[in-house]
């Protein structure tokens, strides 16, 4: 069975950092983690979950939502099959569940969430920014 687990959620303040981190688990981990893309998704209360990032499979290739280009960082260690989001200069409307996702497709797929499906998801990790 397949398994995203993220990690690093929590209560920050404004200005703040957090660093997420989402760990590939199972069958899928041993074969297919190095070759897929990987993206963070979020979801606030009372809206729809929204493309946060991506990641190429090499690692080669990131991609951001506007809303978070230049405080948001995403990489993946193939080694761990681990792919991490490091979060800066935090802000309220940046507080969310925060979801891990495998792509059906490549990275820049993603970006066109919900257009495209993703193969895999996280169950989520909540990410509370104070103001």
């Amino acid at each position: 069975q397949v398994q995203l687990v993220e990690s690093g959620g929590g209560l920050v303040q404004a200005g703040g950092s957090l660093r997420l981190s989402c760990a590939a688990s199972g069958r899928y981990s041993e074969r297919t983690f190095s070759n897929s893309a990987m993206g963070w998704f979020r979801q606030a209360p009372g809206k729809e979950r929204e493309f946060v990032a991506a990641i190429s499979w090499s690692g080669g290739s990131t991609y951001y939502a506007d809303s978070v280009k230049g405080r948001f960082t995403i990489s993946r260690d193939n080694a761990k099959d681990t792919v991490y989001l490091q979060m800066n200069s935090l802000k309220p409307e940046d507080t969310a569940v925060y979801y891990c996702a495998a792509a059906a497709g490549n990275a820049a797929t993603m970006t066109l969430w919900p257009k495209y499906g993703m193969s895999y998801w996280g169950k989520g990790t909540l990410v509370t920014v104070s103001s």
